[in-house]
C-alpha cells in the first residue's frame, strides 16, 4: 500500500470515529439573570394509587411488624406529594443554591429517608441509623453505581454520584426497602408539597422541556414557554405506565 493510500485510510478512519463518538452534554454554566420568569403549578394524578404489602422477615424488633404501604402520596383533591419536576434541557442560568449539610439517604427503622430526593451530580452520604447491618446498593438502570455493607449504627459512607438520571436504592439485607433519588445536573428542580404544588423561580425567558416524574408513575414530558417577569402557571397529571426516566437507563 503506498503512502498516499495509508495517509487516506487513516483520514477516514479519525472521521469515522469522530462521528460515531457522541460528544459531551454542555456543561451547565452559572451566571446572573436577569429578568427571569418562574414556573409554578400544580401536579396531580386521577387514577387510584397502588398500595403493597410489606413483611419484615428479619430484625423485626427494629423493623416492627408488617404494613401497608402506599406507593404514591395523593390528596383528596388528587394532588401528589413528593413529585419531583424539573427542566431537561437548560444549560445556563442561576447559580446552585448553597447547601445547608450534605445530602443523605438514612437507613432508619428499615426505611429509607427519604424516600424521594432530588440531589446535584456530586457527592451524598449513606448512614446507618439502625443497630445492625444494612447493604445499602444503588442503581443508574441495571448498573451498580454503590454496594455498601454499613454493619454499624451510626456508620457514615460517602458516596459519589457522577451523572444525572435516576437512581434506585436497595437494601440487599432487607428486601423491601426501596428509595429514589433524582440526579439533577442544573438547579432548576422542585420537589412538590402535600398539596401537589412547586415552584420553579429565576429561569430565564424561553422555551424548555419540562419533565414531572414520580417513581412509581414515569415521567410526564411538556414544553414550556417562560416570560421575563412572569408566572407560567401548569397543572400536570401523571400517568401510570410512564417509561422510567430518561437518564437512568445505565447505558
Amino acid at each position: 500500500m503506498t503512502g498516499l493510500a495509508m495517509k487516506w485510510l487513516i483520514g477516514v478512519s479519525s472521521v469515522l470515529a469522530a462521528v460515531a463518538t457522541p460528544l459531551p452534554a454542555p456543561a451547565y454554566e452559572a451566571s446572573a439573570v436577569a429578568g427571569g420568569g418562574s414556573i409554578t403549578g400544580k401536579v396531580v394524578f386521577n387514577g387510584t394509587p397502588g398500595t403493597r404489602k410489606v413483611i419484615p422477615t428479619k430484625d423485626i424488633e427494629v423493623c416492627g411488624g408488617p404494613y401497608e404501604e402506599t406507593l404514591i402520596q395523593v390528596g383528596p383533591d388528587k394532588s401528589v406529594q413528593n413529585a419531583v419536576v424539573y427542566l431537561a434541557d437548560i444549560t445556563k442560568g442561576k447559580a446552585w443554591p448553597a447547601e445547608a449539610k450534605k445530602p443523605e439517604i438514612n437507613n432508619n427503622k428499615c426505611k429509607f429517608e427519604p424516600n424521594i430526593q432530588v440531589i446535584r451530580v456530586g457527592g451524598l452520604d449513606v448512614v446507618n441509623s439502625d443497630p445492625m447491618l444494612h447493604n445499602t446498593h444503588g442503581y443508574y438502570g441495571k448498573r451498580t453505581v454503590f454496594n455498601l455493607a454499613l454493619p454499624n449504627q451510626g456508620q457514615r459512607i460517602p458516596v459519589e454520584l457522577p451523572r444525572p438520571g435516576e437512581v434506585r436504592i436497595d437494601c440487599d439485607a432487607h428486601g423491601w426497602m426501596e428509595a429514589f433519588i433524582y440526579v439533577a445536573d442544573n438547579p432548576y428542580f422542585a420537589v412538590t408539597g402535600a398539596d401537589g404544588k412547586f415552584t420553579i423561580p429565576d429561569v430565564p425567558a424561553g422555551n424548555y422541556k419540562l419533565v414531572a416524574y414520580h417513581p412509581f408513575t414515569g415521567p410526564n414530558e411538556q414544553a414550556v414557554t417562560v416570560a421575563a417577569g412572569k408566572p407560567s402557571d401548569l397543572n400536570i397529571e401523571l400517568k401510570k405506565g410512564a417509561s422510567s426516566v430518561q437518564g437512568g437507563s445505565g447505558k
